[in-house]
């Protein structure tokens, strides 16, 4: 009996065994979002809700619209064939990792940098979009450029994104001002609490154009390329997004997307 016992157990140590080696191989390779999507027969994909002309929600409609957007939709019609097969999910900065990472959203299209440390855990699509961080300010302010920017300044910025050390590199002095999203961050620089907000110009100019008390200013100090983030080791749905975004813009679809959206100086 204690025989039967043991083989029985060694039985079901292998087999468990078995499973976990096959279940790590998947994740080294990464998910097949590509067949996923298609079973699902849904594209779920992370947005921001609040950052204007790219992913903003409308309080009064609750329709979220944006050149972010407006290329998830081509991509859902590319896979499904129907671009109202999607569901939008809302993510910030701080949360649009964690969220791909735990399977509930196929790809995130929100405005998101690609820099190298990202790469680390998550595969990128070609650059979509190319932006530069910038400063918003009140009209008639007297800070003009990020050399304006010394000790006592205080520059608010959103939690997450690469907007805050990059402004402390080019301002170590500064006083840095966290917040959850774009959203609360430009309230508070209505409300005075801050000297100026900086992320990308795309996005600041949105801002702007919501209240025109508010400008752009001193150009971009650095470079922000956009980027589809897919699960870490998911070549198959990276290949495929990257020439989706090739023939967008070959067919001039993308041009038509980003001048309904991107008013450029």
């Amino acid at each position: 009996m204690r025989r039967v016992n043991k083989i029985l157990f060694m039985v079901v140590l292998l087999s468990l065994m078995v499973a976990v080696m096959v279940a790590c191989g998947k994740d080294s390779k990464g998910g097949d979002t590509l067949e996923k999507i298609k079973d699902r027969d849904k594209f779920v994909v992370g947005v921001k809700y609040d950052t204007y002309l790219f992913g903003y929600k409308d309080p009064s409609s609750g329709e979220v619209t944006g050149f972010d957007i407006d290329i998830a939709k081509a991509l859902a019609k590319e896979i499904l064939g129907d671009e109202d097969k999607i569901e939008l999910v809302e993510i910030t900065s701080k949360t649009r990792i964690p969220k791909l990472k735990n399977g509930d959203i196929d790809a995130i299209i929100a405005t998101m940098t690609i820099t190298e440390e990202r790469k680390k855990e998550v595969n990128f699509s070609d650059v979509y979009f190319d932006a530069g961080q910038s400063l918003l300010v009140k009209k008639g302010s007297d800070i003009k450029s990020v050399e304006d920017l010394g000790k006592g300044s205080k520059v608010l910025v959103v939690k997450g994104a690469t907007s805050g050390p990059n402004v402390k590199e080019a301002a170590p002095d500064i006083e840095l001002l966290e917040f959850e999203n774009y959203a609360e961050a430009f309230t508070a620089l209505k409300a005075g609490k801050g000297d100026a907000l900086t992320t990308d110009n795309s996005i600041l100019y949105g801002m702007a154009a919501q209240d025109n008390n508010y400008e752009v200013v001193g150009g971009t100090f650095t470079k922000e390329p956009y980027g589809i983030a897919i699960v870490k080791g998911d070549d198959k749905f990276t290949d495929y997004v990257n020439e989706f975004l090739k023939d967008l813009k070959d067919s001039g679809e993308y041009d038509k997307i980003k001048s309904k959206w991107i008013k450029e100086e």
